[in-house]
């Protein structure tokens, strides 16, 4: 009986961590190819240092996650990239907490890309 509690406090867990943040837009890998010439966008990689040498998207920016975001313009969307979509879902959390408007997940990430 006790599993099954500690699973569904599990599940509930991860279910929370996956739900959309109010306000962020979430668009898929093949939607983000159509936009990355965009001047109106601003695209940021919030993977690793190390990740983002390994392969990168020409127009994303490194700034990993648990860095400083206060030099990004706020009149501008922020296009947030990872490897899995995980990490810049968080991004964009905290992105819109600071007051960030327009703020974009790319949900797969680099996986999907």
């Amino acid at each position: 009986m006790e599993t099954w509690i500690i699973i569904a406090i599990v599940i509930a867990f991860l279910g929370w961590r996956m739900k959309p943040t109010k306000g962020v837009q979430s668009i898929s890998a093949a939607q983000l190819k159509n936009m990355l010439d965009d001047k109106d966008k601003v695209f940021v990689d919030v993977r690793t240092p190390a990740e983002y040498k390994r392969g990168n998207i020409q127009q994303f920016k490194n700034i990993p996650l648990g860095s400083s975001f206060d030099k990004l313009p706020q009149d501008k969307e922020i296009v947030v990239i990872c490897q899995s979509g995980m990490r810049s879902s968080q991004a964009c959390k905290q992105l819109k907490k600071q007051g960030f408007e327009r703020v974009t997940n790319v949900r797969g990430g680099m996986n999907a890309y």
